[in-house]
């Protein structure tokens, strides 16, 4: 079954770029709904947020999941993780439950910052 189901390293860095390229485009396109009247906000926090979810989600590609997963939570990068998954989280009730638009633009910003920090927890030395 393992062998069956695992990719070779070609599909791997396809499947890393064409989700890193879906979550940028995502990103860019919540960025340009943001201009919208009424709705742009939503569209905004949702695009922006899916489009983060696909940037983390094309290393699932490279490390395999459950790689991915044990090293994000673990002891180093717990902190980084959980910033990063609670501003997403934040980002969208922001946007659907307490209609606040200095909200939604702050808990992007932070999710960014977030995104940024957690990133750079898997380069060694980095922090």
């Amino acid at each position: 079954v393992i062998d069956a189901t695992s990719l070779g390293w070609g599909t791997r860095v396809k499947g890393f770029i064409a989700c890193f390229v879906i979550g940028c485009l995502c990103s860019l396109l919540g960025s340009c709904l943001l201009w919208l009247p009424k709705k742009g906000l939503m569209l905004f926090a949702v695009f922006y947020t899916l489009g983060n979810i696909a940037s983390i989600g094309s290393t699932l590609f490279l490390m395999g999941p459950m790689k991915q997963l044990k090293r994000m939570f673990e002891p180093t990068r717990l902190i980084a993780t959980t910033v990063m998954l609670l501003c997403l989280i934040l980002t969208l009730c922001s946007a659907f439950w307490w209609h606040k638009r200095g909200l939604v633009l702050l808990f992007c910003i932070l999710q960014f910052f977030a995104l940024a920090w957690y990133s750079i927890s898997f380069i060694p030395f980095a922090r």
